[in-house]
């Protein structure tokens, strides 16, 4: 029934019956969350040999380092092998530090605004008010940290094959531009997965800023949930061959691949770039946790046992994509008032309401008991100029609270659209 083309009694009618069905819903006393994207119990168990590695009196690293010990600033040499074709980075310059590759996000914009990048005129702080490119829907993170630091966000558009590139390229003509941020596989929200010719312009495109960085956050490089891996273009070997070496930061880490919040996180640029950043981080740190890393090289030795480890991921996190897109499909197909994304891979699904009512939405979600991410979320500030975008997060629960949340969360879409247009 395509609501939006109901007459205004048709659609009172139908508001009575949602208002009803949304009553009894909150009867139920549910307590259901699609907030965040969280591995479930059952993926953190697919990692439990973790917490058996090393084993008592087997702390050498290959080269015979002892990881009990300071040192080693740039990581396993082991481990950084492993991942190193799956980032696309050469071994020598990729880096494998703590748990977290938010935090290595946050320490190069950081060292960028208080010492500045190779090839700066100075440090961003110097330069008045700077500003980077947020392709949207997007990841909260990225806008919360530069909100933090007082760095503007300008808002460009994603498409299926990337963020918007004439208006990227019209953007960086601008010098204030000093980067963009970029999700380039299964991307958060919209699951899209650059297209090539979109990675090229990336590498290629002229810059007003001499350092200008592209942010390149591949969160998702292995979380293949159905069909053939889909290859990313080598960004790295792009810019150093359009003669912007220094372009791109890589980050990634293995927080959704085996132990979230016990993982590690990599780092991988030009020579001159992981120069730098090591230079800035010597300053705070004496080394990694190499007993973390060391069990992660033993855990997962080479690529194809990532690549295995991550097919049972996929196996316990596709029946619950499935269902996304089952109980949209049941409840919003034909109502004319919602779209949402059918991802390959990676964590989230992206859900766009009828304009004007996602905000509406998440509130109707919460008096009912299932918790959303706030609306606006995935735009910088919060703000979601159609109010529309809404992010689901299937991972966590599960498959039979999934199921409720998401009939709860169709039942409010609906309900929100029909107050919409009966208000004109």
């Amino acid at each position: 029934m395509d609501l939006t083309t109901l007459t205004h009694t048709e659609l009172s009618d139908r508001l009575e019956g949602l208002r009803k069905e949304h009553a009894r819903l909150k009867e139920r006393g549910l307590r259901l969350d699609l907030t965040r994207g969280k591995p479930s119990a059952e993926q953190l168990e697919l990692s439990e040999p973790l917490l058996s590695l090393p084993g008592g009196g087997d702390h050498s690293a290959e080269d015979g380092t002892d990881c009990r010990n300071y040192g080693g600033l740039k990581g396993l040499a082991e481990l950084r092998a492993t991942f190193a074709g799956l980032l696309q980075v050469p071994v020598e310059q990729l880096v494998a530090l703590g748990n977290s590759s938010l935090e290595l996000m946050y320490e190069s914009v950081v060292d960028a605004v208080l010492f500045g990048l190779p090839g700066a005129p100075g440090p961003w702080q110097r330069e008045g008010r700077t500003a980077m490119l947020c392709p949207v829907p997007g990841y909260d993170r990225h806008f919360a940290l530069c909100e933090k630091l007082g760095i503007d966000m300008i808002p460009v558009p994603m498409t299926e094959s990337g963020p918007d590139m004439d208006e990227v390229e019209r953007l960086v003509a601008d010098e204030r531009v000093k980067g963009i941020w970029c999700v380039p596989k299964y991307s958060n929200p919209t699951g899209a997965t650059y297209a090539p010719e979109t990675v090229r312009r990336l590498a290629a495109m002229e810059t007003a800023a001499p350092d200008f960085r592209v942010f390149w956050d591949n969160a998702y490089a292995v979380h293949q949930l159905q069909g053939d891996r889909e290859p990313v273009a080598d960004i790295l070997g792009l810019c150093a061959e359009y003669g912007n070496a220094d372009r791109v930061f890589v980050f990634g880490s293995t927080s959704k691949i085996t132990a979230a919040g016990s993982g590690v996180a990599f780092f991988g640029s030009s020579p001159a770039n992981v120069t730098w950043l090591l230079g800035h981080l010597s300053k705070r740190t004496i080394g990694p946790d190499k007993i973390n890393q060391l069990r992660h090289a033993r855990f997962l030795p080479d690529a194809e046992a990532v690549h295995a480890h991550m097919e049972r991921h996929a196996e316990l996190l596709r029946p619950k994509f499935e269902l996304v897109d089952a109980v949209l499909e049941k409840r919003l197909g034909d109502t004319g008032i919602a779209s949402w994304t059918r991802p390959q891979g990676g964590y989230f699904v992206s859900l766009d309401v009828l304009d004007g009512c996602a905000s509406r939405v998440v509130q109707l979600a919460k008096d009912a008991g299932v918790a959303l991410t706030p609306a606006g979320a995935t735009f910088p500030y919060g703000k979601d100029p159609r109010d529309r975008n809404i992010r689901i997060a299937p991972s966590y629960p599960r498959l039979e609270e999934l199921g409720d949340a998401l009939e709860g969360l169709a039942l409010c879409a609906e309900l929100a659209a029909v107050e919409k247009l009966l208000a004109g």
